[in-house]
């Protein structure tokens, strides 16, 4: 138990580096803070080169099975006008697919296949880390109980990875003088919703630009309801600098956002009955963090959110959380030295996750339509072709894939883990 790796949080990345540990014939445990182990939020995109890597877990048959496979991206302005579409994954000649799915269902399969392999007796819910230390032999982890307060057992093992998601305590332990995250001026209202199936059934849509409100829509199960509906994630966002509320989960009131997308009612599309007829809708400021100068400390390293959070404009943060975990078990497979492997797994992965930080803030996806509102002044257009060539539309979508890492000429020339 004292060689084992130390994963504290059992999220995305958590569970599959989990995975990845276990494929690479190396021991860990799982210690997560809620008392019981279950996807939080809604819809989220695994981009190929996320695919691809769960694919190498043995995991695509069982994402397939609840998943949808994304067709397509199509970027329309805030009165229903198409202006760009592309396929995606498979559809765009991939080797792997694009999934839209429920955080839930996708932490489902991970749950399932850690407890699985690496047993269910190796992964504790209700443990909050409180800090971890360090010596020449290996890390010592405190824990209290989530529910009780009170002191756990202490945790010995040879490494400890933070993969405790953006209030990260091991990133307050390791830079305490950093402060909360970085609130982008833009807050996010976000539901699902029982639905009729629009455009192709498997269309991943954004539409409009935040000075005048956004919407991200797109089905995220493969399974319909008696009356054919399928489960529809929505996002709807605009800026809001002056709002004070930004706790990270909370529950969204209709009445502070509506007014934004009241008008939003498209032949293809009836956005607001969407919005009202959500079950749940929660609240999330957009934030992320300044990329730091470095995550490993010895024995101690951080991965996902915890590492590099960054603003959910690119589909990517879970998939750099995939990412992540393959490569650190693969350093770990491949030296001894678990401090230099640590060393190693940064240099692999800082500077990659810092310019996809970086260009989240600047120039992802929806840049596209950024530069629509900007070109048309808001307003409705005759010809998309007389606003904005579909070289410029597509040469914004490829520049993202490429600092990225999904682009199709890099995911062919490297293996998986």
């Amino acid at each position: 138990m004292k060689n084992d790796v130390i994963i504290i949080g059992a999220g995305v990345g958590g569970l599959t580096l989990a995975l990845a540990l276990h494929r690479a014939g190396i021991p860990c445990r799982v210690y997560e803070l809620s008392p019981e182990i279950k996807g939080l939020g809604l819809g989220i995109n695994l981009l190929p080169h996320a695919t691809k890597e769960l694919a190498g877990l043995g995991l695509q048959d069982a994402l397939a099975g609840t998943a949808v496979t994304t067709r397509e991206a199509a970027f329309y302005n805030r009165f229903g006008q198409l202006v760009y579409s592309e396929p995606l994954g498979r559809h765009a000649g991939y080797d792997w697919p694009q999934f839209s799915i429920h955080r839930g269902d996708l932490q489902a399969v991970l749950l399932e296949a850690c407890s699985r392999r690496i047993g269910a007796d190796r992964i504790f819910p209700g443990w909050r880390c409180a800090r971890v230390e360090q010596d020449s032999k290996g890390v010592t982890a405190h824990f209290t109980g989530t529910s009780t307060g009170e002191a756990l057992p202490p945790q010995h093992g040879a490494i400890a990875i933070g993969c405790d998601g953006i209030h990260s305590v091991v990133r307050k332990q390791l830079y305490p003088d950093e402060g909360d995250p970085i609130y982008s001026g833009v807050n996010m209202w976000r539901g699902a919703t029982w639905w009729t199936p629009f455009l192709t059934g498997e269309s991943f849509v954004r539409a409009g630009w935040l000075e005048s409100g956004k919407m991200i829509i797109y089905p995220i199960r493969s399974r319909r309801d008696a009356q054919g509906r399928q489960l529809v994630s929505w996002v709807g966002e605009f800026f809001t600098p002056k709002y004070k509320r930004r706790d990270w989960n909370r529950a969204g009131e209709l009445e502070d956002f509506i007014h934004v997308f009241e008008d939003w009612t498209f032949d293809w599309l009836d956005v607001p009955a969407l919005i009202r007829n959500a079950e749940t809708i929660l609240e999330y400021p957009m934030v992320d963090q300044e990329p730091l100068p470095r995550w490993s400390f010895g024995r101690l390293t951080l991965l996902g959110d915890a590492a590099h959070p960054m603003v959910p404009r690119g589909s990517n943060g879970a998939g750099q959380a995939i990412l992540d975990a393959v490569a650190l078990a693969e350093c770990l497979a491949q030296r001894e030295d678990t401090v230099e492997a640590l060393k190693q797994y940064e240099a692999r992965r800082l500077e990659a996750t810092a310019n996809i930080v970086r260009m989240n803030r600047k120039n992802p996806p929806d840049a596209i339509l950024r530069e629509v509102y900007l070109r048309t002044g808001d307003k409705p257009f005759k010809d998309i072709d007389e606003v904005i060539s579909r070289e410029e539309l597509a040469a914004l979508t490829k520049g993202y894939a490429k600092v990225a890492g999904y682009d199709q000429d890099t995911l062919r020339t490297t293996r998986s883990a």
